[in-house]
């Protein structure tokens, strides 16, 4: 037998091995600091300062959970961000579906103006919207309302969503809907009953990338919000940090509060997000 032909599997293996190595290192560099966080959330004060900043807790301090859900006002916060993300992820996902579908599956003569319209939105950075949309919001009495923040994150999803699933779109074979017609389905059934289950991938990324825009943003919500009453958790955990300002255990437990809804949504949507990449890549 050919030396050679002995050695290849040897070396495929430590090159297998070594490649494995480096992933795992990858990985836990990204995951290490939610745990840090982790670890912080049940420490005091005392423990943060002595120097042990990034070790496992000498005692956990759960109470720090309990007094950021009670004393923080974390709870409430918490059900108005996901009272805005449900929202703004529901009216993105309905209205950029219909448009991209419209767009891209219907034949009618300003379809392509009407995409690369929808398409520059992306390119208005929000920043430059922040004092229109203030005039506006305030001349129609919805500052200090959910209205405030969902209808500018809904505008502000769109041209994204429709980009994905317009993408999506283009890749479902005419036959489907041609069949649909000829056994009787109108529009509206092909679209719910044929057309979205084909591109749930899309729907998925879509989700999760409304999701991470709103459940993060800060700027809209510490300018057009001032009643603690619909303030979201970015503005309570800023918020938080002048009133704890000595007690960051607490503000650990809060940020953890925050973070774990992102992590959830990522593990249930992940292999669906995954296959949307598979899915474009094959179609790039």
């Amino acid at each position: 037998m050919n030396t050679a032909e002995v050695r290849l599997p040897k070396r495929v293996f430590l090159g297998k091995f070594l490649l494995q190595f480096f992933l795992i290192i990858v990985a836990f560099v990204q995951v290490y600091p939610l745990i840090w966080l982790a670890f912080f959330s049940l420490k005091d004060n005392s423990e943060i300062f002595s120097g042990d900043v990034a070790g496992f807790p000498k005692k956990l301090l759960w109470s720090n959970y309990t007094k950021a859900l009670s004393d923080g006002n974390v709870m409430n916060y918490f059900g108005n961000s996901v009272l805005v993300t449900a929202a703004s992820i529901i009216l993105v996902l309905i209205l950029s579906s219909m448009a991209a579908y419209a767009i891209t599956r219907m034949n009618w003569k300003l379809s392509n103006a009407t995409m690369t319209l929808i398409l520059l939105g992306m390119m208005v950075p929000i920043h430059a919207a922040l004092l229109p949309l203030f005039m506006v919001l305030k001349s129609l009495h919805l500052l200090n309302t959910y209205w405030s923040l969902i209808i500018p994150y809904v505008a502000f999803g769109i041209p994204m969503a429709v980009f994905i699933l317009g993408s999506f779109f283009k890749g479902v074979p005419r036959e489907l809907e041609e069949s649909a017609v000829m056994d009787g389905c109108g529009v509206y059934r092909t679209y719910f009953s044929i057309i979205l289950p084909l591109i749930r991938p899309a729907i998925a990324t879509v989700s999760i990338f409304t999701f991470l825009s709103c459940w993060n943003e800060l700027m809209f919500a510490v300018t057009f919000i001032n009643d603690t009453h619909y303030q979201t958790l970015t503005v309570g955990m800023m918020s938080m940090v002048g009133t704890y300002i000595t007690q960051w255990g607490i503000i650990g437990a809060g940020l953890m509060i925050t973070t774990i809804p992102t992590v959830i949504i990522y593990l249930l949507l992940n292999k669906q997000v995954q296959q949307s990449m598979i899915a474009g890549a094959v179609k790039g």
